[in-house]
């Protein structure tokens, strides 16, 4: 846990996509599809109208890192893995110097035995246990078995399940974890389990604009997730009030008729899923591509007569300072720019993605439609 950092916190979400089956439990909280399209929906959690962040708004499920999602006990718990490389996960080609300050920082500097890719992992993991009810566990016997699988094939497998426990287990520990984060540590200890940090696949790094959403700002890791079926779900009752389980499609149709409001980052992930209609082709698309890294996005945000919102670096032009600030000329005209990789607001409810330029580490683009075709350019 970086604690020297004074512009903004540490975070890590989890994009949990979950393919079309059901449980009777979970029906009445999927909305009615728009689209049948998709074989898969992607778990959205209604943030409290209370939050000082982001009131009201649909996110992923995620949080701040705590001290405990870096405490040396987690070599206890992965024990069996703890000797091979970030403890089993894939080798990330991107080299150190251009890697995300959130990956690239060394953690046993700062007094850590634990990796970044591990302890944002766990983080995400724990988050979506304490808000969502999900958790994303294996038994110690099963994580011999992913990390033999990994070994020999480079890739822990098809879509993971999650839940295992039973109801009264699952409810007795979210509640400690809720009340104290490092109850997660104990509760993978006493129940065998280790959270399946292979399951969750690097895809992303989002940093708040300053001033954009009140005085907090965080710098977040963001993974997906692929499952084979829809799990046991349930808000918090306290930071979430509500959840739903949606294609990719009808959150932004949603979103598009002013049902429900997702920052720019859910926005563009959403958007960007949409090539991938099939479970399959993103879990096969999302293991592969996360072993060539990704690049940290410092939106800038433009006061015109509409807001343009610059996804640095993709914006090459414009540099940015130690403190992760961007130094632009905000009189100038955004559309005079010729390298482009901005989200155009006309209000709150209406988004236009302008990208004259391709996007690093094998990543994807957003669509317009969704469609299985990569181009060059897009425009949502």
């Amino acid at each position: 846990m970086n604690t020297a950092l004074k512009h903004w916190k540490e975070a890590a979400t989890l994009i949990l996509a979950a393919g079309h089956r059901f449980g009777a439990d979970t029906l009445s909280a999927r909305t009615p599809p728009r689209s049948s399209r998709f074989d898969y929906d992607v778990l959205l959690l209604k943030r409290s109208g209370k939050s000082g962040f982001m009131p009201n708004a649909y996110v992923f499920p995620g949080g701040v890192v705590d001290s405990s999602d870096f405490s040396s006990e987690w070599l206890d718990v992965f024990k069996s893995s703890r000797d091979s490389p970030s403890f089993g996960l894939k080798t990330v080609k991107q080299p150190a110097e251009t890697r995300p300050p959130i990956f690239a920082t060394d953690r046993q500097k700062l007094g850590s035995p634990i990796p970044g890719e591990v302890a944002f992992r766990i983080c995400a993991l724990r988050e979506t246990f304490e808000e969502s009810g999900v958790l994303l566990c294996v038994s110690t016997v099963e994580g011999k078995r992913l990390l033999e699988s990994i070994e020999d094939r480079g890739d822990p497998g098809p879509h993971c399940n999650a839940n295992s426990l039973c109801s009264s287990e699952l409810t007795k520990w979210r509640a400690l974890v809720n009340q104290n984060p490092s109850n997660f540590i104990r509760m993978c200890r006493e129940l065998q389990v280790l959270p399946n940090i292979w399951a969750l696949h690097e895809w992303s790094n989002w940093l708040t604009p300053r001033g954009r959403y009140g005085v907090n700002r965080f710098d977040t890791a963001f993974f997906i997730c692929c499952l084979q079926d829809v799990p046991h779900t349930l808000q918090d009752e306290r930071e979430i009030v509500h959840f739903q389980w949606s294609t990719p499609s009808d959150v932004l149709q949603s979103y598009q008729a002013k049902e429900l409001w997702i920052a720019p980052p859910q926005f563009y992930e959403l958007s960007r899923m949409c090539r991938f209609p099939l479970l399959d082709d993103l879990h096969d698309f999302a293991s592969q591509r996360a072993a060539e890294g990704c690049e940290r996005w410092t939106p800038v945000v433009f006061s015109k007569d509409e807001q343009y919102i610059s996804l640095l670096p993709g914006d090459r032009l414009y540099p940015s300072d130690t403190s992760g600030e961007i130094k632009v000329d905000a009189s100038a005209d955004p559309q005079d720019e010729t390298e482009l990789h901005r989200l155009v607001m006309a209000d709150s409810y209406t988004a236009t993605l302008q990208i004259t330029i391709p996007l690093k580490y094998k990543h994807l683009l957003p669509v317009v439609e969704p469609t299985v075709s990569q181009s060059s350019k897009s425009q949502l």
